[in-house]
C-alpha cells in the first residue's frame, strides 16, 4: 500500500513538472510577441523621437556627412522607382538584428530614415500613407528597440519636384 502512494505520487510529480514544462514552453512561445512591450518602448520614446525630427536643411548637411546613412524601409519596388540619393535599402519587413548589423554595424552611426509621407509625388511609390501609420514611426521604434540610438527623422512634407534633397528615379517609360 505505501508502495503504491510513493508511485502515485511520483506519477503526480512527473505531471505536473510536465505540465509546467509544456505551459513555460508555451509562455516562451507567447513572449515573441509582446504588445504591452512594444506599447512602453513607443510611449517612451515621445519625447526622444520628437526631438530628433529634423527639416529638410538639416536632412541635407546630415546626409553628407561621414559615419551617417540614409535607411529606406519601404518596399523594394518602391526603393527602386524612387528614392534618397545615397540612401540605403531594408525593407521594414526584413528588420531582424542579424539584418540591420550587416548594413549598420555600428551602433553609434547616425541614422536618417523618411517614407512616403515627406513627399508630394506623382509616383505610385511616393503615394502618402495613412497619416497615424506612417512608416516612419514604426522604423523609429523599431530602430531604437535593436539599440541604434542615433537616429534622425525627416519632418517635412516636401514636393518632389522642389526638394534639395535630391531624388534618384527609375522611370521605366
Amino acid at each position: 500500500m505505501i508502495k503504491l502512494k510513493i508511485i502515485s505520487i511520483y506519477v503526480i510529480l512527473i505531471f505536473s513538472i510536465s505540465l509546467s514544462f509544456a505551459q513555460n514552453k508555451q509562455n516562451l512561445v507567447t513572449k515573441k510577441v509582446n504588445y504591452d512591450g512594444f506599447v512602453t518602448l513607443s510611449d517612451s520614446l515621445r519625447t526622444y523621437r520628437e526631438a530628433r525630427l529634423i527639416d529638410e536643411a538639416t536632412f541635407n548637411i546630415y546626409r553628407l556627412e561621414s559615419n551617417t546613412i540614409i535607411l529606406d524601409t519601404r518596399s523594394k519596388k518602391a526603393f527602386d522607382e524612387i528614392h534618397i540619393k545615397g540612401a540605403i535599402h531594408l525593407n521594414f519587413s526584413d528588420f531582424t538584428e542579424a539584418n540591420l548589423k550587416s548594413i549598420i554595424p555600428d551602433n553609434k552611426t547616425r541614422i536618417l530614415i523618411y517614407c512616403n509621407n515627406n513627399f508630394e509625388s506623382q509616383k505610385p511609390s511616393l503615394f502618402d500613407k495613412s497619416v497615424r501609420l506612417a512608416l516612419n514611426i514604426p522604423t523609429f521604434i523599431n530602430l531604437y528597440g535593436y539599440d541604434y540610438k542615433n537616429i534622425y527623422e525627416l519632418e517635412d512634407y516636401l514636393k518632389e519636384e522642389e526638394t534639395i534633397i535630391p531624388l534618384i528615379t527609375n522611370d521605366k517609360k
